[in-house]
């Protein structure tokens, strides 16, 4: 019986390729790891004081807490987060989270990014600085400065001709300087009123020009 020999193209292909080495590394891929650790550290760090005094900052504008701290960390991720990324972040609820977004929303300080093949929704800060305390400032006007303003109209309504007689203002001394006192603080409002609507507006570089002006005067 004669035996089968192999061809030195079948010995080739059954020789199994050589093993290629892992690079070693070097003491500069070291450092460099250790510096982005460092790096990453320091951000986290720089982030967290960052959402405790904007936090803080919230509360004394009457704004709560948490909502204010979620503001702070969407401004400051860079990238768009979900619901599940603020929570493991801050450390809060899923309630709490979605208030807080659902009232950022509100106030035109987020806005909402879908990503393609996720169902999850995902929310981003506004960026620029100037656009977004335009809409914080158009926000808490129309929440405190006209509320105020039309209950002052009102209050001077109460003691104007039509309430208590056309000659009233004149021939009553106690009326004449309650409605002095009510005229001087509606004008002061009223002023307030549409210095706020310059600055807001939204094709308003007027926040900007007014910040200009003032450091050039102090």
């Amino acid at each position: 019986m004669k035996k089968r020999t192999r061809t030195k193209k079948q010995e080739t292909r059954k020789t199994p390729p050589p093993a290629t080495a892992a690079p070693t590394p070097t003491p500069s891929d070291a450092i460099n790891c250790a510096s982005w650790v460092s790096s990453q550290e320091a951000i986290r760090k720089g982030q967290d004081r960052f959402i405790a005094i904007w936090g803080e900052m919230g509360t004394s504008w009457g704004i709560p807490r948490t909502m204010a701290e979620v503001h702070a960390l969407l401004y400051l991720a860079g990238e768009p987060l979900c619901t599940d990324d603020i929570m493991d972040r801050l450390h809060i609820s899923r309630g709490s989270a979605s208030m807080s977004v659902r009232s950022l929303l509100d106030w035109g300080v987020l806005s909402r990014v879908h990503k393609r093949g996720d169902r999850k929704e995902y929310f981003q800060a506004e960026q620029d600085v100037w656009r977004m305390f335009r809409t914080i400032l158009r926000e808490r006007k129309r929440r405190e400065i006209d509320p105020v303003l039309m209950s002052l109209y009102e209050c001077r309504d109460l003691t104007g001709p039509d309430s208590v007689g056309p000659e009233a203002d004149r021939s009553n001394p106690a009326v004449h300087e309650h409605n002095e006192r009510l005229d001087r603080m509606l004008e002061f409002m009223e002023l307030v009123d549409t210095l706020a609507d310059q600055f807001i507006s939204p094709a308003g570089k007027g926040l900007r020009v007014a910040a200009g002006l003032l450091g050039k005067v102090m």
